[in-house]
């Protein structure tokens, strides 16, 4: 049985969307017939040989939000001791939006049809990655899948809030540097030549201050679209570059070797593989595939190939706490926790403390980041407010002098 998406004309006569499944298209429009309805289109979703298709056609997928709504509310419906396709039918009936309703519908049919969840989930790699289907895999294995899915909920929220502080953090520089950048402009290229251009027929010899901000004026307002344009070329050239992997690594190793930014984002990428590790190893996953899972969700390159060389060791019969140690490019922290972890059989649970350690640790370093960004803005801002006004004032000054 197939999912079909349908637009139709209801008793009403009032244009109406949804989906509905059906063996076939010519059997999902008498459906809509039997139901009043006269179907204008039809189009199939997902059949079981066909795979995945375009969630619309802009190609949207389901947002994190959604996804963590979803496991969370599956979770909940599993824990309650429904069945998993009467409680994907449920989650079918109160989703709100025709996207999330067409993708759980695709996954109800594939499971009534005696496919496992994990491999319906598989089928839309962009919303559940191999992480997520890995994880639901142990659960089915395992026979906690209710269990294992409220935990997997638990490390998406964390992720997920984890990800809004950091932003909410830096929120605050970025509008500020915003203004500043406007402000400074408007003074450079409105209010300096209306001011200065009264000194310029007189034979007074100006301030080097204030030439020097007259030149800058000129070339903002002359040739400012340039710089805009140069700027822009730059970000796309850079943006392509890193499409590169030989360039991306040579970039994300220069990265982790700046200060400040460095640590920073080592500290994300660890508490992610670690929650990550945590959630896999706690599931029953095995390490290996468990490693190879969690790597997929570091986005530094160069801690990427590291994991891929932890693997090996692991392969080769190294313990994971040494293969990490031998990397020296993660946080001691994380490698003595799992050692803690390796000798006392609790690899998961301090796992998920290292997780939590790094977390706060991003969190900490996010907070004093903006807190240094703060005070160093406006220092910056005020003076170079102070250079454009002592350029304006310097030849009134020196005019006021020569008066007297």
């Amino acid at each position: 049985m197939a999912v079909f998406r349908y637009e139709a004309i209801n008793a009403q006569g009032k244009a109406v969307k949804g989906s509905l499944e059906a063996d076939s298209a010519r059997l999902a429009r008498q459906n809509l017939r039997m139901q009043g309805m006269t179907p204008l289109d039809i189009a199939e979703v997902q059949s079981r040989q066909g795979g995945s298709h375009k969630a619309s056609r802009w190609g949207r997928e389901l947002s994190s939000n959604e996804v963590v709504l979803f496991t969370r509310q599956l979770a909940s419906l599993l824990q309650a001791r429904l069945a998993l396709a009467q409680a994907l039918s449920a989650l079918v009936e109160q989703a709100e939006k025709p996207l999330i309703r067409e993708r759980i519908n695709s996954i109800r049919s594939e499971v009534v049809a005696g496919t496992a969840l994990s491999q319906a989930l598989a089928a839309f790699p962009k919303a559940f990655p191999e992480m997520y289907v890995a994880t639901v895999a142990a659960g089915e294995n395992t026979g906690e899948l209710g269990t294992v899915l409220a935990k997997l909920a638990d490390a998406l929220e964390a992720r997920q809030a984890l990800a809004q502080k950091v932003s909410a953090a830096f929120i605050y520089p970025a509008i500020v540097t915003a203004v500043a950048l406007a402000v400074v402009t408007g003074l450079l290229t409105y209010v300096v030549p209306q001011v200065v251009s009264v000194f310029e027929n007189t034979n007074h010899q100006l301030p080097t201050l204030t030439i020097v901000m007259i030149a800058i004026s000129d070339f903002l307002r002359n040739w400012g679209w340039l710089l805009l344009l140069a700027i822009g070329v730059a970000a796309y050239a850079l943006r392509t570059a890193l499409k590169n992997k030989a360039f991306k690594l040579r970039f994300d190793e220069g990265l982790l070797n700046v200060p400040l930014i460095g640590p920073f984002v080592r500290s994300v990428n660890t508490a992610r593989l670690a929650s990550t590790l945590a959630i896999l190893v706690g599931s029953g996953v095995p390490i290996l595939k468990a490693l190879a899972a969690a790597n997929r969700t570091v986005s530094n390159s160069a801690l990427q190939n590291a994991m891929h060389d932890v693997q090996e060791r692991v392969k080769e019969g190294s313990g994971l706490s040494k293969a990490l140690g031998k990397s020296n490019l993660f946080p001691p922290v994380l490698t003595h926790l799992v050692a803690s972890g390796e000798a006392t059989g609790q690899l998961s649970d301090m796992l998920q403390r290292a997780s939590d350690s790094q977390r706060t640790e991003v969190e900490r370093k996010a907070l004093w980041l903006t807190s240094l960004m703060e005070p160093l803005l406006i220092l910056v801002m005020g003076l170079i407010v102070l250079l454009i006004v002592l350029a304006v004032m310097m030849p009134i000054i020196e005019i006021n002098q020569l008066i007297q």
